[in-house]
């Protein structure tokens, strides 16, 4: 087995030559021959049972070559980057320049690697500090908010529909006197002002009064997800059945008593402050280190190889698809809603890709310029925190060599991000 790697003359590409022993290679074919033998039918022979020789000579020699490459060179390729410290960021255009039963295996694999990643200014940079407060309004309209969730609904039957009221509707729509699918429903609940109609629907039942009719015009919008509805003119036939109101709970101390464990409402608003506070201190460290890694990024040059943005792309996609899955969608639905190719979708993302992937190379050149190291009582807090998300013992997860390279990665880009922050200088 020998190797020969060359530089391609593009930037952070390599290529290798790679040079198999016949009788390494012959083996391999051996191999997948015993593995799939059973499945060949052969005239004169019980399936499974012809020899080798019989199965090269009915489906040609060749027969065995691609799952034999296949066999071995995988393990060869990583082996080989390993031994020569190579960082390998992206599949390797593979090329077989010789193969065959008692022949060396020749092949190449041109292959983009970790690209030199030129540290800018990383401490001591300028950012501004930032803070929220809460304010009263803000713990009003947090209060608010658990009013509406406690409201009562009572009819109403003495006056038209008003902003906000809760219509109960049957409605049929057409587009050119043609009725179109899903257009249609009864007893529908319809909270108006709530912007979940197409625009101009729900307006247009303001003042009507119960088992009133009345025909509704709209306009599809034209990012509207059907191909056959967006930009079409629309007439609704609807009917009202029901008004009904939501009835706000009066906002005193028996309101903190029935809504939450306090028993005044200046206790439950001092427990929504901490709370709001806790979040708006969450929210302005995560801003804070959005804008450190930024600065650093901006000062820092990296020429990032194309596979390393394609498999972050990839990794976007995977990302999207696993959210869809829980709301009964797939990637193709998506797709076919936002009336966008898998093209598009990816080349729209790419400048986000870009970032993420520089954000990543700069993090590990400053874990490895400032030999960082994960805390040790931090990865053991990790280790609890993973153990009871995924409900496995942690011990069990400790043995996972991938799991914890994983844990420790992490937390040394937390400690990276930690050292740009505390060496900032905040303007005041």
């Amino acid at each position: 087995m020998s190797i020969k790697i060359e530089k391609t003359g593009n930037a952070n590409e390599l290529k290798l030559s790679f040079e198999v022993e016949a009788a390494r290679f012959d083996e391999a074919i051996k191999k997948v021959y015993d593995k799939s033998a059973k499945y060949f039918n052969i005239p004169g022979f019980r399936k499974g049972k012809a020899p080798m020789a019989i199965v090269e000579k009915y489906y040609g020699d060749e027969i065995f070559y691609e799952d034999a490459f296949n066999e071995i060179v995988p393990e060869i390729y990583e082996k080989e980057l390993k031994e020569n410290n190579i960082e390998a960021v992206s599949k390797p255009d593979l090329d077989v320049t010789q193969i065959g039963k008692g022949q060396d295996l020749k092949f190449t694999a041109i292959v983009q690697t970790k690209p030199e990643v030129k540290l800018g200014k990383y401490k001591g940079i300028e950012l501004k500090k930032v803070e929220y407060n809460v304010s009263d309004e803000d713990i009003d309209h947090e209060i608010g908010h658990m009013a509406e969730k406690n409201a009562r609904i009572v009819p109403v039957e003495d006056r038209a529909v008003e902003e906000k009221d809760i219509t109960v509707i049957d409605f049929e729509g057409s587009v050119d006197g043609v009725k179109f699918e899903g257009g249609k429903a009864e007893g529908h609940e319809l909270e108006i002002g709530s912007g979940s109609f197409i625009p101009g629907f729900e307006e247009q039942i303001i003042g009507m009064k119960i088992d009133e009719e009345k025909d509704i015009t709209v306009k599809f919008p034209e990012d509207y997800f059907s191909e056959d509805l967006k930009g079409k003119d629309a007439v609704f036939k609807v009917k009202l059945h029901e008004i009904k109101r939501k009835e706000l709970p009066e906002i005193n101390d028996d309101f903190a008593k029935d809504t939450s464990e306090f028993e005044t409402l200046a206790e439950l608003k001092n427990s929504i402050k901490e709370k709001l506070e806790e979040e708006n201190k969450s929210r302005a460290k995560y801003e804070t280190e959005e804008a450190a890694i930024k600065e650093a990024c901006k000062a820092t040059e990296i020429d990032i190889p194309s596979g390393m943005i394609e498999t972050e792309l990839d990794n976007m996609v995977k990302d999207v698809e696993a959210r869809l899955s829980y709301q009964g969608m797939n990637m193709e639905m998506y797709l076919q809603m936002k009336g966008k190719t898998m093209e598009e979708f990816k080349k729209e993302g790419e400048e986000q890709a870009k970032e993420a992937v520089k954000t990543r190379l700069v993090l590990e050149q400053i874990v490895k310029d400032e030999k960082l190291e994960a805390d040790s009582d931090k990865v053991e807090e990790k280790l609890e925190e993973m153990a009871k998300a995924y409900g496995k013992d942690k011990e069990e997860l400790r043995k996972n060599e991938y799991f914890m390279d994983y844990i420790k990665k992490q937390l040394t880009q937390e400690a990276a991000i930690d050292l740009i922050v505390t060496n900032a200088k905040f303007a005041k």
